[in-house]
């Protein structure tokens, strides 16, 4: 089975219609897209938390929501488990005050990242379901690195090649601005070791870096610092930038291991956006960022 897709950007990203997802022949079609394109869009997908999960279940184990301690239990509840809840409501339904401690910790989300790199196993895809979406802005946007890689001089892909960094999601929350839990509870996530360049599915070389990405391993860390980030402001660039503008009903998939994305700003403290995302890992059992 071939999806039939259309070109979101000259580089990389496709979107599909009138798909089945529980079609028996899904999943191979499924994986050849987004190895192809790195971010699949699935448009009038009305998908509840059950689904999504079966669905996603089908192409890896889950990674599951870490318990930390900064969300409330009442909080978690409101989606199903091995959902991760990115929306800016409560476990009413409704929006989250300014000051919430849940808000102050999604500011990160704002700056380009790839989800779970700090983890001490490797993730696959990003699943995102748009179940309520504002009327301006909120859009996704998405950058493929296997383009980047290839773009950057000579020079500096040399230099990257053997390098590794260390990613942690405290270093993104302090960088964003976010303040950050107890030491007791930092230390349940400690910092985790990356390449930089690594192979993506598809057999070319991509980067791997973004806001988790912190230190270079045995590199002064005022230096590493400063190349990790001349590496992502090149990502950046608007060539190498798809920005989606959500659809209630679209599920969106993106390959964690060759592309980095960022949430955009909406008026989030009078419009709703409910978006509920489920993570697959590359290998390993069903388990959370603290559990492994």
């Amino acid at each position: 089975m071939n999806l039939q897709t259309r070109a979101l950007h000259p580089l990389f990203a496709a979107e599909a219609a009138a798909v089945d997802l529980f079609d028996p022949a899904m999943p191979s079609a499924v994986e050849a897209a987004v190895d192809a394109h790195a971010v699949l869009v699935l448009r009038d997908q009305w998908l509840d938390d059950d689904a999504q999960i079966a669905f996603s279940r089908r192409f890896g184990a889950l990674e599951l929501p870490p318990s930390l301690g900064i969300r409330d239990a009442a909080q978690v509840r409101r989606v199903g488990e091995g959902i991760f809840d990115v929306s800016n409501l409560n476990a009413d339904g409704e929006i989250e005050p300014r000051d919430s401690p849940r808000r102050q910790f999604g500011k990160a989300d704002h700056v380009f990242h790839t989800d779970s790199s700090f983890h001490a196993l490797p993730t696959k895809w990003s699943l995102l379901s748009a179940r309520i979406v504002p009327a301006h802005g909120g859009e996704t946007e998405f950058i493929d690195l296997r383009a980047v890689h290839s773009a950057l001089p000579e020079e500096i892909r040399c230099r990257i090649a053997p390098l590794s960094a260390w990613h942690s999601i405290w270093h993104s929350r302090a960088r964003a601005g976010s303040p950050l839990p107890p030491t007791e509870i930092r230390d349940r996530l400690p910092p985790v070791l990356q390449p930089i360049v690594r192979p993506a599915p598809d057999g070319r070389q991509t980067l791997f870096i973004g806001a988790h990405a912190g230190e270079i391993a045995g590199m002064d860390p005022d230096e590493g610092r400063a190349l990790i980030d001349e590496l992502n402001a090149f990502a950046a660039q608007p060539r190498f930038v798809y920005a989606h503008r959500w659809r209630a009903g679209d599920l969106v998939i993106w390959d964690n291991r060759c592309t980095l994305h960022r949430a955009t700003p909406f008026d989030d403290m009078h419009e709703k956006r409910d978006m509920r995302r489920t993570t697959i890992m590359e290998h390993g059992p069903e388990r959370s960022a603290v559990a492994a």
